[in-house]
């Protein structure tokens, strides 16, 4: 057997000639790289969007869930985060500011 035609199969390290690996072997699929990078224009869109009351929380759910770029998905559901952050730090203020003017009453 000639040494020099041998390779090794690197799964089973089992000696593998080369006749028997171009016809045993399964071409390599490569995904096509997609530019998915969001322009200038769409932000300028998004965040006028994000200007309009009610819309820019429909369109946050939208972007956020929906099939979108992944930056812009990744952004929406960042600033999703923070706005129920905000709102449950909003009602932990407020209530302690409730508190603090109900107890102020009784003096």
């Amino acid at each position: 057997m000639d040494n020099n035609n041998m390779n090794f199969d690197p799964m089973t390290g089992q000696p593998v000639n080369q006749a028997q690996q171009t016809y045993g072997q399964q071409p390599v699929y490569q995904q096509p790289v997609v530019n998915e990078t969001v322009s200038l224009g769409e932000w300028m869109l998004t965040y006028l969007l994000m200007l309009i009351p009610i819309v820019n929380i429909v369109m946050l759910f939208v972007w956020a869930f929906g099939n979108s770029k992944e930056s812009k998905k990744n952004w929406a559901r960042a600033t999703l985060i923070w706005y129920v952050i905000a709102i449950v730090i909003g009602i932990a203020l407020g209530g302690m500011l409730g508190a603090a003017l109900g107890s102020a009453m009784y003096y």
